[in-house]
């Protein structure tokens, strides 16, 4: 793998700063971009090559590509769409603002860039999009709403993407990962104090009870919680292989819904969920 190029969004931590050194560590030439220039600059002073791309401004993902491109004398092996954010509260409180932000990051900026790239792959005759959903993109869980609907969304797109690319050298590739050890809470924190007022919603309550400990309140890992490496090995799998699967599943918990979506009528798919 010595030489080739992969451009990994949302670096700053997580799945795709692990990724980035993952990677890296197994001879590939990583551009690790990250929303915020502070981060670009501290993983700069790691030793990447770190474009700054923010899903939400088109002119950073023109510009961030642009900068890959050049480095790399416009070439580029892989593109692992990572970034994302969360958005939690009952659907009933989300303004519709709130889905047109989380969407314009978790979809329309991903997709964005993997249009920008395909053009590159499709010149050079070879190419692999790896897009990160989650087990949220999979089944639905309480308090997600906006997340599983953005998840959702990019779910068909890479599903409908792989399958208009079957007549193309360029390899389309989902990961679907379940709990990992991230900052996603914590990062999720502002959107959900700008977004969701809810001292005045009808389940004010149940924030108190449930959703407000789980965002403010340290915590244990959750059941079944892996480290980032756990997708960086997947990740690293679905790079290497001749013929990479559409998807694979990372922890338990994928598998185990994965399986019961397919098994399991709505009514009890819905109980398992709801006992979780």
């Amino acid at each position: 793998m010595t030489g080739k190029s992969i451009l990994i969004t949302g670096c700053s931590s997580g799945i795709g700063y692990d990724a980035a050194h993952g990677l890296r560590s197994r001879g590939w030439r990583v551009f690790a971009s990250c929303r915020n220039a502070s981060d670009c600059d501290r993983l700069s002073e790691e030793g990447f090559e770190s474009p700054r791309i923010d899903y939400a401004e088109a002119d950073s993902i023109y510009n961030g590509l642009a900068e890959v491109l050049e480095a790399t004398g416009g070439r580029l092996d892989a593109l692992y769409n990572n970034g994302a954010f969360a958005i939690p509260g009952a659907v009933e409180d989300l303004p519709a603002g709130a889905l047109r932000a989380i969407f314009e990051a978790n979809v329309f900026g991903q997709h964005e860039l993997t249009r920008l790239v395909i053009p590159v792959m499709r010149a050079q005759g070879h190419g692999r999009i790896v897009n990160c959903s989650s087990v949220l993109g999979l089944v639905p869980m309480r308090w997600r709403g906006a997340y599983v609907a953005s998840k959702y969304a990019l779910e068909g797109l890479t599903d409908v993407l792989r399958l208009e690319m079957r007549d193309t050298p360029i390899h389309v590739i989902t990961l679907e990962p379940g709990p990992i050890t991230s900052r996603i809470r914590e990062n999720s924190i502002p959107h959900f104090e700008r977004w969701i007022d809810w001292q005045a919603s009808p389940r004010a309550e149940q924030y108190r009870s449930t959703l407000l400990k789980r965002l403010y309140e340290e915590r244990d890992l959750d059941t079944f919680e892996l480290p980032p490496m756990a997708v960086t090995r997947k990740l690293a799998r679905a790079l290497d292989a001749r013929r990479p699967k559409p998807r694979y599943y990372i922890t338990t918990p994928t598998y185990l819904m994965g399986t019961a979506r397919r098994l399991l009528p709505s009514r009890a798919l819905d109980w398992l969920i709801s006992k979780g």
